[in-house]
């Protein structure tokens, strides 16, 4: 059988955190879906076309990643591309304690479907993209965080509100 996972967010924008946890979930499963959510109760920067293009772009290394957008839960998304897991990054206590409420909910609709936690790199534990964001809109360099092509899109992007 394929071990075929998901790791799904709003990647708004793609952060090294998000790459981080996207590199060592291709060392995971055989196929790894970046599943971009359409999330209610956030206000995106970027399109679901746009956060799509920066994803393909900064994923285009590994062979086992495809980048797709969903509507709806997770769960449901996971089942529909035939998956066995949901990946989750892992920053802070605070995420934990999240993940872990939104795993056992998970579980609770989907208990065929694992969710595995992978604990962000020393390096990338405090990036956020909400954070990234802000201090773009600042004017603070924002070039240590985000991939060149996603920096040159979010400071356009800052320019234009």
């Amino acid at each position: 059988m394929k071990r075929r996972g998901v790791y799904a967010g709003s990647f708004d924008p793609v952060t090294y955190g998000h790459l981080d946890v996207i590199k060592r979930g291709a060392q995971l499963f055989d196929e790894l879906i970046v599943a971009i959510a359409t999330n209610i109760s956030k206000s995106p920067l970027f399109t679901l076309d746009e956060r799509k293009e920066m994803l393909i772009e900064s994923t285009a290394e590994f062979d086992n990643v495809r980048v797709d957008t969903f509507d709806g839960m997770a769960v449901d998304f996971v089942r529909k591309v035939k998956a066995n897991a949901l990946l989750r990054g892992i920053r802070t206590i605070s995420d934990f304690e999240s993940e872990f409420q939104m795993a056992l909910t998970n579980r609770t609709f989907a208990p065929d479907i694992e969710t595995v936690f992978v604990m962000a790199s020393l390096e990338y534990s405090f990036i956020s993209s909400r954070l990234i964001r802000e201090a773009g809109s600042l004017g603070g360099d924002i070039s240590n965080f985000v991939p060149p092509t996603v920096a040159k899109k979010l400071e356009k992007a800052l320019a234009k509100k």
